[in-house]
């Protein structure tokens, strides 16, 4: 059978899954009358609730053409369009032998497309060209063709590469032309561009068995999967393999004990496989991503391709508030611990250390996505954590100057609010590089900003363009240090005692600020109960209840309390909004904001010893 590798590339939201769904309807690969969800190869929770790709993921599908030829197996791998995900994409371009690029006909090439479509260049890989949604009425195909041809240009892409085939698609009506007019159709002409432009696997098949590892999960039963290319020979069930570290040195020995391929959504066991299949390999247990499994006899490792480094770290604590342990079944140390490097062995983009005091781990990651998505599935698994606001990774240049990461930032705003976002940027340190109306009464702005100030922006920007702006970041450089960069404004308001909140202090609490918590929530000292409209932090009493006395009001009745409904942060915005001395409590069912140190007077003292 005829064997294709192809990733899809694409930025969030531009269509990519949807497209995979109808690549699966149209080979066959599900019966007519099969019930399949929405975004198939979205397998996973967070997947689907987010709408985004977050896990990298194989599957293939099987296409005959309609005259009768010849049977192509083509593997897809749907890759993350997050840059914050980057890790998973970095690994598996080494899977594939061409990319096909999705974008929208209307957004056109944004900063993570440009991340991945670097990477496949890089490679050599040869792109075909897919502008999706072509039935928006927003859409300006000709002028996102010449933005793709120019980030390539950009990107040192080869003549062979600048000459690539285009199609134009609606992935959600299944149809794809060479002809930008038509508006009807099949996806015929993607499959046949897929056989005609990608090149077939030329891997060696006589030589010895390799395969390097570049994605890894588990399994209840068979233990770690490992899933990869075969680059050269033919592996068999219970053949002798060893693995092999990037050094050469043999870490373990074992049997392949299982070998499963995918078709379609499904992982189907096989007896053998040759060089340039994608499969998932069982029987060892020590192995991980990046490491080369081999016949006995091979003794040199794979080369992997090499990962970006995190530029992000967060403190994850052992939640040690006084509601600790109520909510959640994983509270100890030793339980985050495993839990945090099981991650970082799957996730080559994530670095664990733990602190002097074995209370705590820096966790190191790309960015507040990437390390809010791992909190949030830690949270779901029964965790109760303490995490700390996020921070920059430094650097030092070979002058032995202080550097930091710094952002490419795409900001598509109504005309009406980019002066009061390019005013927001510019105190953020953010430099203007670009600045152009793009349609419809928007405009599109590029800064290049230190990943410092950015965060907790977000939600500012969305209350400043009345949540109607798009901001899109992706990791540039680093660059010279740009000095005190000022943070959150106001203070907040913490709780002075523990107990029930109570509606009657919490409607005077209300002319202070923001309220974050409502009538009858638990309570502990040192808790943040709101935001406080002032500079400085105020310590309040939320608990204090009416006195009950037998004397009535003069007016027959008593005046009755209308509270404003309280500010209810996501995981993301908590974690965007606290300062560097409060902390994110994080459990199964609550996000509470507290101060780190919840005893008033410890505050003082390291505030104290802070400012000496």
């Amino acid at each position: 059978m005829n064997l294709r590798n192809i990733a899809i590339i694409a930025h969030v939201d531009h269509g990519k899954t949807t497209l995979v769904d109808q690549l699966f309807r149209q080979s066959g690969t599900f019966r007519d009358n099969q019930r399949v969800e929405e975004r198939a190869m979205d397998s996973n929770d967070l997947e689907k609730e987010r709408g985004i790709t977050i896990l990298a993921k194989p599957t293939s599908v099987e296409w005959a053409p309609k005259d009768g030829g010849e049977t192509t197996r083509i593997n897809i791998v749907d890759t993350p369009g997050h840059a914050d995900f980057g890790g998973e994409v970095e690994r598996i371009l080494s899977m594939v032998d061409g990319v096909v690029l999705l974008v929208d006909s209307s957004e056109g090439a944004m900063p993570q497309t440009k991340f991945v479509t670097g990477k496949a260049l890089a490679l050599g890989l040869r792109p075909i060209v897919v502008v999706n949604k072509i039935d928006r009425p927003d859409e300006r195909i000709q002028e996102v063709l010449d933005e793709v041809f120019d980030l390539f240009v950009s990107l040192d892409a080869t003549d062979e590469q600048l000459d690539f085939p285009v199609l134009y698609a609606s992935g959600r009506n299944g149809y794809a032309n060479e002809d930008p007019s038509l508006r009807e159709g099949t996806l015929t002409p993607l499959f046949e561009k897929i056989v005609e432009h990608v090149p077939p696997p030329s891997l060696d098949e006589e030589a010895p068995f390799t395969f390097l590892v570049t994605l890894l999960d588990r399994d209840n039963f068979l233990g770690r999967i490992l899933t990869g290319r075969v680059q050269s020979g033919v592996v068999k069930v219970n053949q002798p393999i060893h693995a092999l570290d990037q050094a050469g040195n043999v870490i373990e020995t074992g049997r392949a004990s299982k070998l499963m391929s995918f078709r379609g959504l499904e992982r189907v066991p096989v007896e053998e496989a040759r060089a340039g299949d994608i499969i998932s390999l069982a029987g060892l247990t020590v192995a991980t991503v990046a490491n080369t499994i081999a016949d006995t006899s091979v003794s040199d490792a794979i080369q992997a391709q090499p990962i970006d480094p995190p530029t992000l770290s967060m403190r994850f604590a052992v939640n040690d508030s006084p509601m600790a342990g109520r909510e959640g079944s994983k509270v100890t140390s030793r339980m985050i611990r495993d839990r945090l490097e099981r991650e970082a062995e799957s996730n080559v983009a994530i670095k664990v250390t733990e602190s002097a005091d074995k209370d705590s781990f820096e966790v190191a990651g790309r960015g507040e996505l990437q390390l809010g998505v791992l909190i949030e599935t830690m949270r779901r698994e029964g965790f109760e954590l303490g995490i700390s606001r996020p921070r920059v990774l430094f650097r030092e240049d070979e002058n032995g100057k202080k550097t930091e990461p710094y952002e490419t930032v795409v900001i598509d705003v109504d005309d009406e609010y980019s002066g009061t976002v390019v005013d927001k940027m510019n105190q953020r340190k953010g430099e203007l590089t670009d600045m152009r109306p793009s349609g419809g009464g928007k405009t599109r702005i590029t800064f290049s900003a230190p990943s410092r100030g950015l965060i907790g922006y977000h939600g500012e920007f969305l209350s400043d363009t009345r949540g109607t702006g798009i901001m899109n970041r992706l990791f540039e450089k680093y660059g010279p240090h740009k000095g005190t960069i000022e943070g959150r404004k106001n203070g907040v308001l913490i709780s002075n005692g523990a107990g029930e909140a109570q509606g009657y202090a919490l409607g005077p609490l209300e002319e202070r600020g923001v309220l974050f918590v409502g009538h009858g929530e638990a309570l502990y000292e040192g808790m943040i109960i709101g935001e406080n409209a002032k500079t400085d932090d105020l310590e309040v009493n939320p608990m204090k209840a009416k006195q009950l006395t037998n004397f009535r009001a003069s007016g027959g009745k008593d005046d009755a309390i209308r509270l404003t409904p309280p500010k209810k942060m996501t995981l993301e915005q908590a974690i965007a909004y606290i300062d560097d001395d409060e902390m994110v409590e994080v459990t199964p069912t609550k996000i509470r904001l507290r101060k780190r140190f919840l005893d008033p007077h410890e505050r003082k003292r390291h505030n104290r010893a802070k400012a000496a």
